[in-house]
């Protein structure tokens, strides 16, 4: 599917329209099966478009998932390469249930998962707090 802004050559009205491919467009236009929808001319044609071009910074959907991860480690303690370690300690009830962040070869986090210990990856890397700037 395409779509294509529209303008009628009537009334200069601007509208929105979809086809199968940009050749569908130019049968159904021939056939002056393209009218607008307000005076219903089928004197209509492409209206100048701007490219679809998405945004840098905080429209795109890694910022977007780097944020949301982040707001949720604001709730979370950094134990660095204690990870595996903190992770089996608090689900055996030996320390207090708390949400930990931290860092786990492949190998130690599908032990933990073998153990039963509920993990999950982080899908942005976290730069650790004693290296930010």
């Amino acid at each position: 599917m395409i779509v294509f802004d529209l303008q009628c050559r009537e009334d200069g009205q601007i509208f929105e329209a979809w086809f199968r491919s940009s050749d569908d467009y130019e049968d159904q236009r021939q056939q002056d099966l393209v009218i607008c929808p307000l005076c219903q001319s089928s004197n209509v044609g492409k209206a100048p478009m701007a490219p679809r071009v998405p945004r840098k910074g905080s429209d795109s959907p890694l910022s977007r998932l780097a944020a949301m991860q982040a707001e949720l480690l604001k709730k979370s303690r950094w134990v660095g390469d204690q990870f595996t370690d903190t992770a089996r300690k608090i689900h055996a009830g030996e320390i207090e249930p708390q949400q930990v962040h931290g860092n786990a070869t492949l190998a130690q986090a599908r032990s933990l998962v073998d153990e039963g210990v509920p993990v999950a990856p982080l899908f942005v890397p976290v730069t650790p707090p004693d290296q930010v700037n």
